[in-house]
């Protein structure tokens, strides 16, 4: 018995669905994949050691902090800005501070402008790499030490960068069972309020 053409398009139709439908799961891990092996989007890069080249160039690296609504801390950069040669690694500093009174998590995502800067920008280690809990009360300074990848004289854009702008938004994080049953007596440790 031979298929209508009604019927074909139905299939054809659910065949390009089903095909959409996978390409949306694999989306979000390949832009995540292009981000960062481009740089685009600001994504950084990651080392385990610093630069072996530095050049007599140098570029001006800007700091910014902010939080997502409802993030308690108080966050801000400790040093505004850095002026550092092209190779040569940095230490820069962020603080946070707790003024609540109950233990509060935060993850800090992160991003780099100009775009063009984003893929040379490489990080060593960063308070970003992992959740960072304060206690109520408590300050915490947390480091990033970075470089910029000499590579970026190479690139057609990231040749006339003068300028980077390193930037950290904090979000809550829910606080892992693990940590949040060593939370200080007095605060329940699934909901980290006071009693």
């Amino acid at each position: 018995m031979a298929m209508t053409p009604q019927k074909k398009t139905g299939f054809l139709l659910l065949g390009v669905a089903a095909t959409m439908l996978s390409l949306s799961f694999a989306a979000v891990p390949f832009y995540d994949w292009f981000c960062r092996v481009t740089g685009f989007g600001g994504t950084t890069s990651v080392a385990a050691e610093g630069s072996d080249l530095v050049l007599d160039r140098t570029v001006l690296v800007r700091f910014d902090a902010s939080k997502e609504a409802g993030m308690p801390w108080d966050f801000k950069p400790q040093q505004h800005s850095m002026r550092i040669r092209i190779g040569e690694t940095g230490l820069a500093f962020y603080e946070a501070h707790n003024p609540t009174a109950e233990t509060v998590a935060g993850t800090a995502s992160y991003n780099v402008t100009p775009d063009s800067a984003g893929g040379y920008f490489t990080k060593i280690d960063c308070f970003c790499f992992q959740m960072q809990v304060l206690a109520p009360g408590e300050t915490a300074i947390m480091p990033v030490s970075f470089y910029v990848d000499p590579e970026m004289v190479k690139d057609r854009e990231g040749k006339f960068v003068r300028e980077i702008t390193l930037s950290y938004t904090f979000h809550r994080t829910e606080i892992p069972a693990e940590q949040a049953a060593l939370a200080p007596a007095g605060e329940d440790a699934a909901s980290g309020a006071v009693n």
